[in-house]
């Protein structure tokens, strides 16, 4: 054994101590009993594979075999026949169970071994085998490298801080003679325990160099599998998580689509209002302007018939200016009031007689009237009419 399984060691220890405190042994267990329940037959054989241990006890000359938890015997040899026929009976015995899976204890009778309760520290649970080697001295009447030890962490309650744990430990003169029994007939054994009844103590009194070194071939296979079985999973994770970045981009190209038809339709909508202005606008300004032909239409149908004009101009503001000859200019105020285009109407300048024609030249002044007042005007029952309208 290397110094980096050695170094591994306190940390693998600490680790199957923890699981084998924690509740979850006893759910896996009663989960995979329901699982195998389900199977058939057939299938239940094949899934039903694991560590089997079978209890080797020595009474007399005679072997005896049964398995762990069962009274029953299954196979028993007398210590003196051959080492081919005690094999012949273990695997006799043991053929309903893969030789990978099968276990064998030595179980001692319950008074062979010297056995004493300790309350020891927490800190004390990562090297149980050294704090038993330090306690040996004081707890027994043997030295260390006397005995076969064990030690083994007991469920009883203890004091904050402290733990329960048993100390189990075998003169190595009554051990060994057993062992080398066993050698000799070539049977190799996993652990050395107490016998509890039908079960063993749960302690392994083996040195741990002289424990079977196993290799399970399915191990690789099992990792195998379990490589796989994580591969899958990560696959799973990554087509899930794509799945969700496809989604993810599907709904941003969409929103992306709405958001750019919202705009559209601001922009139809800002457009609609514009117009909408522009031509609320364009229609108030022609309600309030001024048009020329009714002007023009009230100023020919004010003006004398022996007056002409020469020049007419209507300005933005609604400045009217126009020029021209009459037989009485004088008389064109008193024609255009009353009008409902013309309002303030003036003369500009000074009247003079055209020498060419004989008539008076002018040029007058008058403000345009919005439609508004223009109506306003007209609809007032004060108003003065035109010379000759009907009263």
């Amino acid at each position: 054994m290397n110094s980096a399984s050695q170094s591994l060691r306190p940390q693998l220890e600490r680790l199957r101590r923890a699981w084998r405190g924690s509740p979850l042994p006893g759910f896996f267990a009663w989960w995979g009993g329901e699982l195998r329940g389900m199977l058939p037959a057939r299938w239940r054989t094949l899934f039903g594979s694991g560590a089997v241990w079978c209890l080797l006890q020595h009474e007399g000359r005679q072997w005896t075999l049964r398995r762990d938890g069962d009274a029953a015997v299954l196979a028993h040899w007398d210590e003196a026949q051959e080492a081919a026929a005690q094999q012949a009976a273990l695997a006799a015995a043991t053929a309903g169970t893969d030789v990978h899976d099968l276990r064998l204890a030595l179980c001692l009778a319950p008074d062979a071994a010297l056995r004493r309760r300790l309350w020891l520290p927490l800190a004390a649970r990562d090297n149980l085998r050294q704090v038993g080697a330090f306690e040996m001295d004081r707890q027994t009447p043997f030295r260390v490298e006397q005995v076969f030890y064990d030690l083994r962490e007991l469920p009883d309650a203890a004091a904050a801080g402290r733990f329960h744990a048993e100390l189990v430990a075998v003169p190595r003169s009554a051990l060994d003679l057993q062992l080398q029994r066993l050698r000799e007939a070539g049977i190799a054994v996993d652990a050395v325990d107490l016998a509890d009844g039908p079960r063993r103590l749960g302690v392994n009194l083996l040195p741990r160099e002289q424990a079977r070194v196993r290799r399970d071939p399915r191990q690789r296979l099992n990792l195998a599998l379990a490589a796989a079985a994580l591969l899958l999973v990560l696959l799973c994770l990554g087509q899930w998580l794509g799945n969700r970045e496809d989604a993810l981009a599907a709904m941003q190209a969409q929103v992306d689509s709405m958001h750019a038809q919202a705009q559209r339709v601001a922009l139809l909508r800002r457009q609609l209002q514009d117009s909408a202005g522009a031509a609320g606008f364009l229609a108030q300004r022609k309600a309030q302007a001024v048009s020329v032909l009714d002007v023009l239409q009230d100023l020919t149908a004010r003006l004398p018939d022996d007056t002409w004009l020469e020049r007419f101009t209507l300005g933005d503001g609604g400045q009217i200016g126009f020029q021209g000859q009459s037989a009485k200019a004088a008389h064109l105020v008193d024609a255009l009031q009353g009008s409902r285009w013309i309002g303030n109407p003036g003369f500009q300048g000074v009247i003079q007689r055209d020498p060419s024609s004989g008539k008076e030249r002018f040029y007058m002044v008058a403000q345009a009237l919005k439609p508004a007042l223009a109506g306003a005007k007209h609809a007032s029952p004060g108003q003065a009419r035109p010379p000759g309208g009907t009263p």
